[in-house]
């Protein structure tokens, strides 16, 4: 089983694809560097409640999206 960072990491891979945003155009609305966008993205950072809260607010979903794992495939 992966780890929690690097599901959060898929997850939030997902969500920015769905609505077909690329890394830099996600990390601008979420005011967070490109780097740290694709550290998450890997599941090698996580990221604290403040970034959380705007990956929320520029993918506009709510912030439990972000764990509900139920779709996963292994």
């Amino acid at each position: 089983m992966s780890s929690l960072r690097q599901r959060f990491g898929k997850k939030l891979l997902y969500l920015r694809h769905q609505i077909n945003l690329t890394q830099e155009q996600l990390a601008q609305k979420a005011e967070i560097s490109v780097d740290f966008l694709s550290l998450m993205e890997r599941g090698i950072n996580a990221p604290s409640f403040e970034t959380l809260e705007k990956l929320s607010l520029a993918l506009e979903v709510p912030v439990k999206d972000f764990f509900d794992f139920k779709s996963e495939q292994s």
